[in-house]
Formats: structure tokens, sequence, C-alpha cells
């Protein structure tokens, strides 16, 4: 069939899709631990991303500034905790803006054919990964004390 005949909907991949995929056997609470587990899986990997990747708990000034211009020395308990409460505050609002950025993308971009998405793998990650393999070992080979000995 050529590519311009096709009709909307004849990729056998996508039929369950259209159906709400997998989930159509399931009602009541079993459909809605699928959309739990989903939504876990999306907090849990936004706080790992905030926490690995992005500082975690960290403020963007100093702690130690801030108790400094507040004339409090960094040992004083209260000071400590109210340190401890930012730390979680600040690990919270950067997995929360993660959660909100996956979700705005899920919302707004549409979803992608499987005929598409192996396409973008095989005729262009592909190629760009090996290209990237072959110029990272062969910069590695020629100059090995400015890449890591």
């Amino acid at each position: 069939m050529a590519e311009c005949e096709r009709l909307p909907f004849d990729l056998p991949e996508a039929e369950e899709e259209l159906v709400a995929g997998y989930q159509t056997e399931y009602a009541g609470m079993k459909f809605a631990l699928f959309y739990l587990g989903a939504y876990v899986n999306l907090v849990l990997s936004a706080l790992l991303v905030s926490v690995l990747y992005f500082g975690g708990w960290s403020f963007p000034i100093p702690l130690e500034t801030i108790a400094h211009l507040l004339g409090i020395p960094e040992t004083n308990p209260f000071l400590q905790i109210a340190f401890a409460v930012l730390g979680i505050t600040m690990t919270l609002v950067k997995a929360y803006f993660f959660v909100f950025l996956a979700i705005l993308l899920r919302w707004t971009v549409p979803r992608v054919r499987i005929d598409q998405l192996l396409d973008l793998g095989w005729k262009f990650l592909l190629p760009v990964g090996l290209v990237n393999l072959l110029l990272t070992a062969g910069l590695k080979l020629a100059f090995p004390l400015a890449f890591g000995g």
C-alpha cells in the first residue's frame, strides 16, 4: 500500500490505543490502580531526576551566606531545622516542576505512531549513536591525556 493511501487507523499496533489500550478489560479499582501506578512512576522519576541531576535539596543561594547575613551561627538548632525544611521544600518544588513538565508534554504533543518511532530509532538515533561512539573512541585514542588517560 502506498504511503499516501494509508488510512488513519490502519496500524495494528494502534488498535488497542483507540479504546484505552490494555486496560479495557479492567474497570473500577483495577483500572484506577493502573493509572495510580503510572502517576507514582512519574512522581518517583521526577524525584530521582531532581535529586540526581538538579541538586535536590540545594538552594540557589548558599545557606551559609544567608546565616551570615542574618547574623545567626550555623550551629543554631532552629536554623538547622529551617534549613532542613527549606531543603525538603526545594526538592519537592523541583520534582513538581518535572511532573508539571511531563504532564504538559503528554497533553500537548501528539502521539507518535509506531512506524514513526521506528524510523526515528533506526534511521536517526542509531547512526548518531554509532558516530558518537566512534568519535569518542577516536578522540580518546588520539589524545589520551585530554580525554581521561
